[in-house]
């Protein structure tokens, strides 16, 4: 039933989402839930948990010293960018909706939310130490202060290319970060 509810929610929000559409695809009796269940909200502090695992072992790509600091970013992103065209811009990013949906109605996901994001940054954070060490960073920012701007711009980028279902967004994102930040 996580996996349905992931699936559910990730293609038509939180709100957009009844109880009845997640235990259709999981093909359960909709009583079923709530054995599960204490909430719609339960289910989605879930399917995030499971949504953002999923993405452990693209992440760990960030910490693969055998590549170049510069290129682990650049592959991280440009395989995000991969995934968003492959679903054709329909889903977005989970971590992106679900702030955007749900960090008002709900503090638990809001604090998940923010411990993911932090988690997230500090990933990113530590490649662009390496990047800087290697003097491939350009600007003089804390390492931390450039991690959550790519993250930032890139939670944008995502929503912006859901809005004109076209990748041009990541392009600009890449463009501008890998010659305005990185040498």
């Amino acid at each position: 039933m996580i996996e349905a509810g992931l699936q559910t929610l990730h293609r038509h929000g939180f709100n957009g989402t009844g109880v009845q559409d997640i235990t259709d695809a999981a093909g359960v009796p909709k009583g079923s839930f709530y054995n599960h269940f204490e909430s719609k909200e339960a289910l989605a502090l879930e399917a995030l948990e499971r949504y953002w695992q999923n993405g452990a072992a693209r992440r760990a790509q960030l910490s693969d010293t055998s590549v170049d600091p510069v290129e682990r970013l650049r592959r991280f992103f440009r395989g995000l960018s991969d995934l968003a065209i492959r679903q054709n811009f329909q889903t977005g990013c989970m971590i992106g909706n679900f702030s955007a949906e749900l960090s008002v109605q709900s503090k638990e996901v809001r604090d998940r939310l923010a411990e993911i994001f932090a988690a997230w940054s500090r990933a990113i954070e530590s490649c662009v130490r390496e990047a800087e060490k290697a003097g491939r960073v350009q600007p003089r920012l804390p390492a931390a202060t450039i991690a959550t701007f790519l993250v930032n711009a890139w939670e944008g980028a995502v929503l912006r290319s859901k809005v004109e279902q076209d990748k041009s967004p990541f392009d600009q994102f890449e463009r501008v970060v890998f010659a305005s930040i990185f040498a």
